[in-house]
């Protein structure tokens, strides 16, 4: 399935994903990365920080805009060219995190998209909020 052209989308167009973030996630971003802060590994360290109890890496939530660009707005061969990210709540593990993207600027002589960016909570709670910068495919 070929991505969307700038020609194909429209101001508002959005799309979703949504996933489980579990223990097996965390320990296996730490593995691909090399980030083993204990925050996100060790239980018992986690429960003396402000979280109390271990949180996801906010990098690996972010990454679940990644999967909504590449694979439906715009799609497969767009281009990321830059991501602004605030993370605003921790994510536990278990939570059920929904990342959507939300075309907000189109420019189509420079075949380039902004989509806003916004991850939630099982509770409705924004934990992720930014703007994408893509070239979507020709």
């Amino acid at each position: 399935m070929k991505g969307k052209t700038v020609h194909e989308m429209k101001i508002g167009d959005s799309a979703s994903f949504s996933k489980t973030i579990t223990d097996f996630d965390v320990k296996m971003f730490a593995g691909i990365t090399g980030d083993f802060n204990p925050v996100h590994i060790d239980k018992e360290f986690a429960k003396n920080t402000l979280f109390k109890d271990r949180i996801a890496h906010g990098m690996l939530v972010a990454s679940l805009f990644s999967t909504v660009l590449g694979t439906q707005l715009p799609g497969e061969g767009a281009i990321y060219a830059g991501q602004e990210l605030k993370f605003t709540k921790p994510v536990y593990l278990e939570d059920t995190i929904t990342a959507t993207v939300t075309v907000t600027e189109l420019d189509v002589e420079k075949n380039r998209v902004v989509l806003e960016t916004i991850a939630t909570n099982q509770n409705g709670d924004v934990v992720i909020k930014g703007f994408a910068k893509l070239m979507p495919t020709k």
